[in-house]
């Protein structure tokens, strides 16, 4: 199916505008900012020089053109409101820094999908500042790395998104490596059929996840985890402080999950935010689950019209080779 997709405009977006933030400002102009598969953002100018930022959940700005998901599924597809609002809400009571939510509509009154205007974060991302000024990003990675502390410590009675647990749901699968490993199976399935070299290994990647997961100890303890925290995933403000976002995939899980995707994505800088007592069995079997998945999801999503087909071919050519070595050296 062919998905027209349209960008919003300043004028589609004055309704929104006026109703988070009163009508005593106009909005002058909106910039739709770079980045994200799952919702649009857009940087909206009022006249008196303030800012803010408008998230919409559009279907038709979702390049997973995903079918809708179960919540109780702790990796289903994480997008919308509810998953946001119950993220947010989550991230604040513990001290967690996310841009300050102003207004969240779920009427499709002023745009026609739900909706939300939080605080705009100036500063730009920790993964540019990383590149810009090493120096000056020591202090936000070390607050990233205490705030990191706070969510993995945080308990939770069983696993699944934070809109579920919270609300006193349960999510599908009795533990966290039962979860890993089930997904990891499909992810290698669908990777087998659009990657040549996966499949020729696929036999002996099956029975590596089931060893791997055979290793994995039973554990009864979750914390909070964000999911997908890479640099760009961290805005930094004026005041140097770090500020998560794109935060719907929150959910309560291991924080080894955590923990090999955020060596993936800072490299030399994970060293900051390095935590101790890891289980190393959980970690084997996790780092190979998300390279897996690294490569399915990427090449799915190539089959659509994303936007920047070379930097998602880029994230699964990267681990395809990152899974093949894993298969033959699975030490990490």
């Amino acid at each position: 199916m062919t998905v027209t997709r349209r960008p919003l405009t300043k004028d589609d977006l004055a309704p929104h505008a006026r109703a988070a933030l009163g009508p005593a400002r106009t909005l002058t102009a909106a910039e739709r900012l770079r980045g994200g598969s799952k919702k649009s953002a857009y940087r909206l100018f009022l006249d008196d020089g303030s800012t803010a930022v408008a998230y919409v959940w559009d279907p038709a700005e979702d390049y997973w053109d995903a079918a809708p998901a179960d919540p109780r599924d702790s990796f289903s597809h994480a997008s919308g409101l509810d998953l946001f609002t119950a993220a947010y809400d989550r991230l604040t009571a513990l001290g967690i820094r996310t841009p300050r939510l102003l207004f969240a509509d779920r009427t499709h009154t002023h745009v026609p999908s739900d909706a939300a205007v939080v605080e705009d974060v100036r500063g730009g991302s920790l993964e540019d500042l990383l590149r810009r000024d090493p120096q000056a990003a020591a202090g936000p990675l070390r607050e990233l790395a205490e705030a990191l502390r706070t969510m993995h410590a945080h308990p939770a009675p069983r696993h699944g998104k934070v809109a579920v647990v919270d609300n006193g749901g349960s999510a599908y699968g009795g533990s966290c490596e039962e979860v890993v490993l089930e997904r990891a199976l499909a992810d290698l399935a669908e990777a087998a059929a659009r990657d040549a070299r996966i499949a020729a290994v696929r036999e002996a990647l099956h029975d590596r996840l089931h060893t791997l997961a055979g290793a994995v100890r039973p554990r009864r303890r979750v914390g909070l985890v964000h999911g997908e925290l890479g640099p760009d995933h961290v805005l930094v403000d004026e005041h140097g402080h770090p500020a998560l976002i794109d935060i719907e995939g929150l959910l309560y899980f291991d924080a080894e999950w955590e923990h090999v995707f955020l060596r993936q994505r800072f490299h030399d800088d994970y060293a900051a935010l390095r935590a101790d007592g890891l289980d190393e069995d959980r970690l084997r079997l996790y780092r190979l689950a998300m390279h897996l998945s690294l490569v399915a999801g990427p090449l799915r999503l190539l089959d659509g019209d994303f936007p920047d087909p070379e930097f998602m071919r880029a994230i699964a050519e990267h681990s395809v080779g990152q899974t093949l070595t894993l298969l033959e050296n699975p030490v990490p």
